[in-house]
């Protein structure tokens, strides 16, 4: 037979075997098994071998053997994993099957490429000749398909050509299985969380869909959805830092999962400090509040942190399926705002969903799709407080301040709709209409003649996290044509806690364009020197809570004056938050305090009135 109809014959033999469905299937040992016992029975060899470079290529290992000899006898295969050659023994074949890639060797003892390994591994399994083609994993040699011969062979172009076929063909197993890792490692940082390996929220409503589905078909069957939230772990992390509040929250993450319960069907971690537990079956009153009781006695054991005993409880809230609900969203809506309620009532609580709640959870949600669409509608607007110079007399600048004239309750202040902002996503868009606002006002004052101060704008830890945030500024101002120096920043302690160099990065380019920045509420978060001196802040607020008292309160005062200390080391100016008395104002001109900022001076005005007041512009 000519070369050329053996080669059509290999490479047809070959086809069948790997496009067939059953070896697709099939897994890898088997596959390669297979092409390996193909490959010996075409060109009547004894031996083939597929063998492997580790990362470090000091070596090659066999992967797979096929033994003809072996395989008639019924004898077991040998476990390849145990052969191994290394580099340093036999440095012309390395470089032979780096450069040359396939190696064609008639007499393998006698071979500059291969004569090194007569006397370990030749001569004792009484091979003579030679064929090695490489594997590849993408652009990288991995390995090498081998084939031998118990007698010296001048090897054809049809058999270099199937070992190079074989060779290509576990390439493509490589690069199919690399892509196979990859997805299953893109599903898993999509689907499970990094710090507890515990599902997530997606993964959570992908099992109620599928198990609320199951049951509306068949007509049988019960959920019960438990929330459960982690109390005070703001507290853990402001007084320990971040990294304690993740072993807390990994250790009780580890609790849950050990925990054996009838009807446990899902667990995940579905936010910060937030879990999720579902039960099928069984979902009596009674049964759950034995299971309640036992999940917050386990949280409550005490975990050691830091060299610190920590005593953590946890507030748990229960809604049913069918019941409470008719859909897995309303489900999750529905234990969650029983958690809330849980809360209230004084937290280390658990509370099952009740008409009550209903009621609660129902104008929630109404208030947030009605934040949708003022949102959509840019229906909300800023109000401004001045904040006031040394003299007392002189508005410095002004500190926005987000309202909402909501259609049948007024005007709202922050406090009545950020949660609820925060909880449904709408952070980053809400700033977006502030300072789409903030602009709009400006451009309005310039129009007519004001020599307006800057304007100081809240920025939420949803924004600073965003890196287009830089961006969307630029262009809102510039569709006003306001420079960003009319512009300055607030920040609180707890939004500088996230990735760093995303957050620098934002806050810089910020800076850069222009704007100032200072960080609000200081004092009362949790924020390490490095990261503020890190930063590009100008101006520190001392947070109201230790304006109160002053003068009068020592442990008030003492704070007060080292944040003012602590300011004037970092070259910072410093503003005084909640300034209502004469007694507060004479202290902290007295203490060096640069600005203050309160109800001594005005509560938060629309821009007109403002404008009247200090601007002595005509309301």
């Amino acid at each position: 037979m000519r070369d050329s109809d053996v080669l059509v014959t290999h490479h047809k033999a070959l086809m069948e075997l790997s496009h067939n469905t059953s070896f697709i299937d099939l897994p890898r040992t088997r596959k390669l098994a297979a092409l390996l016992e193909l490959c010996a029975n075409r060109l009547g060899l004894r031996r083939a071998s597929v063998w492997q470079f580790p990362p470090e290529r000091d070596r090659i290992r066999c992967e797979w053997l096929h033994d003809q000899s072996e395989a008639r006898r019924k004898v077991p295969p040998a476990e390849p994993s145990d052969i191994q050659l290394f580099r340093s023994d036999h440095p012309a074949y390395f470089k032979a099957i780096t450069e040359e890639r396939v190696i064609a060797v008639e007499d393998a003892r006698n071979d500059p490429r291969t004569s090194s390994f007569d006397r370990e591994y030749l001569s004792v399994q009484n091979i003579q000749a030679m064929l090695d083609a490489p594997i590849f994993d993408g652009e990288r040699l991995s390995g090498v398909v081998c084939l031998e011969s118990g007698t010296c062979r001048a090897w054809t172009v049809p058999d270099i050509s199937l070992a190079v076929a074989i060779a290509d063909t576990i390439s493509l197993m490589n690069t199919h299985e690399a892509w196979l890792r990859s997805k299953r490692a893109l599903d898993y940082v999509r689907r499970y969380d990094a710090l507890t390996g515990l599902a997530n929220i997606d993964s959570l409503r992908d099992r109620l869909e599928h198990l609320v589905r199951k049951i509306k078909q068949r007509g049988t069957g019960s959920l019960a959805l438990l929330w459960i939230d982690v109390d005070r772990l703001k507290t853990i992390n402001d007084g320990l830092g971040p990294q304690a509040g993740d072993q807390v929250i990994a250790g009780i993450g580890q609790r849950l999962r050990e925990l054996q319960l009838a009807g446990k069907d899902f667990l995940a971690r579905i936010g910060g400090d937030e879990f999720a537990l579902v039960i099928r079956n069984y979902t009596l009153p009674d049964f759950l509040g034995e299971v309640t009781r036992e999940i917050q006695g386990r949280i409550r054991q005490p975990i050691k942190v830091s060299d610190q005993t920590l005593n953590i409880s946890a507030s748990v809230g229960i809604c049913h399926f069918p019941g409470d609900c008719e859909e897995p969203e309303e489900l999750l809506r529905g234990a969650e705002a029983a958690m809330y309620h849980a809360k209230r009532q004084g937290r280390d609580r658990s509370t099952l969903f009740d008409s009550e709640i209903q009621m609660t959870a129902r104008s929630r949600f109404a208030l947030e799709g009605e934040l949708r669409d003022a949102l959509q509608q840019q229906s909300l607007d800023v109000f401004f407080q001045p904040i006031m110079d040394r003299t007392g007399q002189h508005m410095e600048s002004m500190e926005a301040l987000v309202r909402w004239q909501h259609p049948r309750r007024g005007w709202l202040s922050p406090i009545e709709f950020l949660d609820v902002a925060r909880s449904a996503g709408l952070m980053y868009e809400l700033g977006a209409c502030v300072l789409e606002r903030v602009c709009r006002h400006w451009r309005e004052g310039m129009d007519a003649g004001l020599r307006l101060p800057t304007i100081s704008v809240n920025l939420s830890a949803e924004q600073v996290l965003v890196q287009e945030l830089p961006e969307l500024v630029r262009k809102i101002c510039e569709l006003y044509e306001m420079p960003l120096t009319a512009l300055q920043f607030e920040v609180t302690e707890d939004s500088i806690q996230g990735d760093f160099e995303v957050i620098s990065g934002v806050l810089e380019q910020l800076v850069e364009a222009g704007a100032e920045l200072a960080i609000d509420d200081f004092g009362t978060g949790y924020s390490s020197l490095s990261r503020l001196k890190s930063l590009p802040f100008s101006r520190i607020k001392i947070d109201r809570s230790f304006i109160n008292n002053l003068p009068d309160d020592e442990n008030d005062c003492a704070i007060t004056l080292s944040i003012i200390g602590l300011a004037r080391g970092l070259g910072l100016s410093v503003v005084a938050e909640g300034v209502e008395l004469e007694s507060h104002e004479a202290w902290l001109f007295d203490k060096g305090c640069d600005y203050l900022q309160g109800y001594r001076y005005s509560k938060p005005l629309p821009f007109a009135d403002i404008c009247a007041k200090f601007l002595n512009y005509p309301a």
